[in-house]
């Protein structure tokens, strides 16, 4: 179940929150897997009908794009990996933490061509390497020029959408892709490239659940009603991989194998508040980010985070 902290939180904004019926706005991306199963069995929506609500479900090519519908009021909710949030709060989107899925650091991976003579991760140096800027994989390509003892200015970040990435990683005009599951699974299966790390010893790769601060304020108990539903659908994803991976399948559009893999490389899809553990290690990476000047200011990200009342 939730954790008593979030029903904390969130009862408090429940006395502020409208009654008023309202079109709830979830954005998701392929790797929003309780998102999408929550969408194909409907359960959420059938809740929401009780208290004169409709859902409206849009799906975005990765976290910065949902987060950037998020900011112009299109989006109200939506799950993000652990990037797109400090470039969203750098930039000034009005947004707030609102859970997270625990650690997949094995669901993302730095991928060069199987017959490349890239072998380490320092051989990176000069070397074109595609990635969604402000997404989960630019954090991974960080930590991993780091571990090579690089420079961010050693590489040359190719800036791509997922699925143009994999189109110039295929056609060979960038040497290596940094991406995460499913595309990452999918192209495993097709591709049969290498990987020259995972997110493992690198990053944490987790999952948030973000919502625009407008809508926290002011729909307290429709929120409480997606995570109530979010909870109950933790226990099916985590009793049913097989069927999860089916469901997955349908609504994406790959096979069931790859997300067999998908499935198996995630620990848990269970969501929590954000400890005082996870909102450190989100401020590491918005430290680094401004370090490395690629935001365009320093951010504390225990300010967007939904505390308990």
């Amino acid at each position: 179940m939730l954790n008593k902290l979030v029903s904390l939180a969130l009862a408090g904004l429940v006395a502020a929150g409208s009654l008023q019926a309202a079109e709830l706005h979830i954005g998701y991306q392929k790797s929003s897997l309780n998102l999408i199963v929550l969408k194909s069995r409907g359960t959420l929506e059938k809740q929401l009908a009780t208290q004169g609500h409709t859902v409206k479900w849009t799906e975005f090519q990765a976290g910065p794009q949902l987060l950037e519908a998020l900011n112009v009021g299109s989006v109200d909710f939506g799950m993000t990996g652990d990037t797109p949030p400090v470039f969203a709060q750098a930039g000034g989107t009005r947004l707030v933490y609102v859970g997270f899925e625990p650690p997949k650091p094995q669901a993302s991976a730095l991928l060069v061509p199987a017959d490349s003579p890239i072998r380490s991760l320092a051989e990176l140096k000069g070397k074109r390497i595609a990635l969604q800027k402000g997404s989960s994989a630019h954090w991974l390509l960080i930590r991993a020029v780091d571990k090579a003892g690089l420079r961010w200015d050693d590489i040359q970040p190719v800036w791509l959408t997922p699925s143009d990435a994999r189109a110039a990683f295929e056609s060979g005009k960038v040497d290596a892709w940094a991406i995460w599951d499913p595309y990452y699974a999918a192209a495993e299966k097709a591709l049969r490239p290498r990987v020259l790390t995972t997110g493992a010893g690198l990053v944490a790769n987790q999952s948030f659940y973000l919502a625009s601060k407008t809508f926290a304020e002011r729909q307290g108990k429709l929120l409480q009603t997606v995570f109530d539903a979010l909870s109950d659908n933790d226990d099916f994803l985590e009793q049913k991989p097989k069927e999860t991976a089916q469901i997955l399948a349908r609504a994406v559009g790959l096979d069931a194998a790859t997300f067999d893999t998908v499935v198996q490389r995630r620990p848990s899809f269970r969501v929590t508040w954000l400890n005082p553990q996870v909102v450190a290690e989100q401020q590491r990476i918005a430290d680094r980010f401004a370090d490395l000047k690629l935001i365009p200011k320093s951010v504390t990200v225990k300010d967007i985070v939904l505390a308990p009342q």
